[in-house]
């Protein structure tokens, strides 16, 4: 049996139901900025508690709006160097300059003290990522220096739909926060994203960014230097309803992670990062830390190879200041976030995820950790 890195999850009913929706859509004629994006955005925001919700063609799209708004041109912007590039593209593509970060190693995140360390007069934001739907106890303390220094806060909540932190939503510790909708995500629309916010001028703001800049939706009369950043309504109505499976897919991921949690605690060697206390996850990733001199690649092989386990890819394998796109932008080492981008895997871990795939993981895990680590 094959055990793939990833799996999109549509139950037949709502393959069905999304059928329909096509259907009603095209018959309709209202392809963009239209009901299904509204019934989207509606839902979306009740499901994370926030007042408001923007839907767009991507959660890049959501991050540079937020930036926009902002205002981070020929300023400097704070990402964590273990973030995927779209996080650094969204500040250039808005005219700032990315400073990268070091990272805690327990939560591949950013801490208030790291931050500091980079800060200079023209930082503008400092971009929170919630790597693999952790969101670190730091979130507070970061806030609290963003705003005592007149920074602005912005989540990279990609990973990150459903999760919490002492009873708080990701996408509502910042200005705003920037969902992704892509296919792996843990609920898609296909392609998409949402940016949210309790600020209705920063809604009001992101609406018109995401339609070429127009202050109204059937005018020819542009203020801001948007682009065309709408979501489709087909994107929409597919979001809106695989979003109903949140929580049972949350459910299913955690119980999963639970039982690769408790059996990886017999493997010694093998270090997986942990919610810390009052944190939620919805384990869009299980990542675990191998331990120095393991080769992470004969690793994967071996697992695949032998027991045809697919691990996915990493959050990330290659830090952003070695990127050769973002060299320009790089100022030394930063230890840890190249350390835990060198040797640390993630377990695959579904949506529907059977009780006999967690079996041949884990007989996968163990025997090849007994093979390569003792």
């Amino acid at each position: 049996m094959n055990v793939p890195a990833a799996r999109v999850v549509f139950s037949g009913d709502d393959r069905s139901e999304a059928a329909a929706a096509v259907m009603e859509i095209l018959a309709g004629g209202s392809l963009t900025l239209g009901p299904w994006t509204e019934r989207f955005e509606a839902a979306f925001a009740t499901a994370h508690a926030v007042p408001h919700a923007v839907g767009v063609c991507s959660g890049t799209a959501a991050l540079e709006i937020a930036l926009r708004i902002v205002g981070v041109a020929d300023r400097d912007v704070v990402v964590p160097a273990n973030t995927f590039y779209a996080t650094a593209a969204a500040v250039l593509h808005a005219g700032g300059r990315p400073v990268f970060a070091d990272v805690e190693a327990t939560t591949f995140a950013l801490s208030a003290v790291g931050v500091e360390a980079v800060l200079t007069p023209t930082t503008a934001a400092v971009v929170l990522v919630h790597v693999g739907g952790l969101i670190t106890p730091e979130v507070d303390a970061l806030r609290r220096l963003c705003d005592s220094r007149g920074i602005a806060l912005i989540e990279d909540a990609a990973h990150a739909h459903g999760c919490t932190y002492q009873g708080r939503f990701a996408g509502s510790f910042g200005l705003a926060g920037a969902f992704s909708f892509y296919p792996t995500k843990l609920t898609t629309s296909g392609e998409g994203g949402m940016l949210v916010t309790d600020s209705l001028e920063l809604r009001d703001e992101a609406r018109v960014y995401r339609d070429q800049g127009k202050g109204s939706f059937t005018t020819n009369h542009h203020v801001r230097q948007g682009y065309s950043w709408r979501l489709s309504e087909v994107n929409a109505a597919i979001g809106e309803i695989h979003l109903r499976r949140l929580k049972e897919f949350i459910d299913i991921r955690r119980e999963v992670a639970s039982r690769f949690t408790a059996a990886l605690a017999a493997m010694p060697g093998l270090e997986p990062l942990v919610e810390a206390p009052g944190c939620r996850s919805n384990f869009y990733k299980y990542m675990v830390l191998l331990p120095e001199g393991v080769d992470r690649a004969l690793f994967k092989r071996e697992v695949f190879e032998r027991f045809d386990v697919r691990l996915p890819g990493e959050v990330y394998d290659l830090p952003l200041h070695r990127q050769p796109v973002l060299a320009e932008f790089a100022d030394g080492p930063l230890p840890v976030a190249e350390d835990v981008c060198a040797r640390h895997i993630c377990l695959p871990i579904h949506s529907d995820m059977r009780s006999d795939e967690v079996d041949q993981v884990l007989s996968a895990l163990s025997a090849v950790h007994a093979d390569l680590i003792g």
